[in-house]
């Protein structure tokens, strides 16, 4: 089968596609013929060695296809279901995958596969942050840095779905009309404008709840700067590079605020917590509350460009590879 490899951490062209032996599962595993796999910036980090992995090794956490192949002792599917998975192992960019059966999930005939394959790290991401790290409720109000991407427009929409009002940030016009499609009230464009500034304004001074921030360093005193008394900033991506050390007392003189840093494999750790978070993102999927757009779509040959235009910003919403 053409798998994606990585011989050591780099830019994109650290990625070469490569024939590699076809895997066989072994006890509680299956493996999944892809019919599309998933593009992350956690793909982004591993592969330039934010988040390191031994080399060599492949890329990718997120796929969905067919079971082609069981291991022994499984019982959880049966060749021919419709499978998804979002937590690895890392080897998602290839035409095959073998998986722990833990670990995957059953697809819902009226989810497409390719769509299942765009959303499930970002949408049981989105699922965790809105209603569990934080628990948004109705009339609250809510900070979603990146509105326009992936995760961002998935918890915009959810958030909306509650009853939240949602201000995004974006870097465009064309990624703000985007945006307030997916939910948002209210739009900033952070390039021009002041975050915290436009937000106290927004909200009369008060701040919001919760800001969830997937950008990092560059929007981390904004994000600070925006929060209500005992509001909470979760930081939850790096996409300009890590926060930096700061004070912690710096928490209590701006209102007994709250900082997390979490990730989605804590919110997913055991198969329970999977299929709960799983069945409750296609539940809002199937009810046409959250709605999911597929923006670009690349052959795995083209992995390289992948990279490159998820660097550059230039996607919107999920983008898939195809075998």
């Amino acid at each position: 089968m053409r798998a994606v490899r990585m011989e050591a951490p780099g830019g994109p062209e650290a990625m070469t596609v490569i024939d590699v032996p076809t895997p066989e599962p072994g006890p509680g595993q299956v493996r999944v013929r892809h019919e599309a796999m998933g593009l992350n910036f956690i793909d982004i980090y591993q592969r330039t060695g934010l988040y390191p992995l031994p080399c060599p090794t492949g890329l990718g956490l997120e796929g969905a296809g067919v079971v082609e192949a069981i291991g022994e002792g499984v019982t959880r599917f049966k060749l021919g279901d419709r499978i998804a998975y979002a937590s690895g192992p890392v080897g998602a960019y290839a035409e095959a995958h073998v998986v722990e059966a833990a670990r995957a999930v059953h697809v819902p005939d009226e989810i497409p596969l390719p769509v299942a394959a765009g959303v499930m790290l970002k949408g049981m991401t989105a699922e965790y942050l809105v209603r569990r790290t934080f628990h948004v409720k109705q009339g609250q109000v809510i900070l979603v840095h990146a509105a326009a991407g992936g995760v961002g427009q998935i918890l915009c929409q959810w958030a909306k779905g509650i009853g939240a009002t949602v201000i995004g940030t974006v870097g465009s016009p064309e990624k703000a009309t985007l945006a307030r499609t997916r939910g948002c009230d209210h739009t900033i464009l952070y390039r021009d404008e002041d975050i915290a500034a436009r937000v106290r304004e927004i909200t009369d001074g008060k701040g919001v709840a919760v800001a969830y921030d997937s950008v990092g360093a560059t929007t981390f005193e904004a994000s600070l700067a925006s929060l209500s008394r005992r509001g909470m900033l979760v930081i939850f991506g790096n996409a300009s590079g890590p926060v930096p050390p700061f004070d912690p007392l710096r928490l209590s003189r701006g209102g007994s605020l709250f900082v997390t840093r979490p990730t989605l494999f804590d919110y997913i750790a055991t198969t329970e917590e999977l299929d709960d978070s799983a069945a409750a993102l296609f539940a809002e999927i199937a009810s046409g509350r959250v709605k999911i757009e597929i923006g670009r779509t690349f052959r795995l040959e083209d992995i390289r460009e992948a990279h490159r235009t998820m660097e550059s910003r230039e996607t919107t919403g999920s983008s898939i590879l195809v075998p």
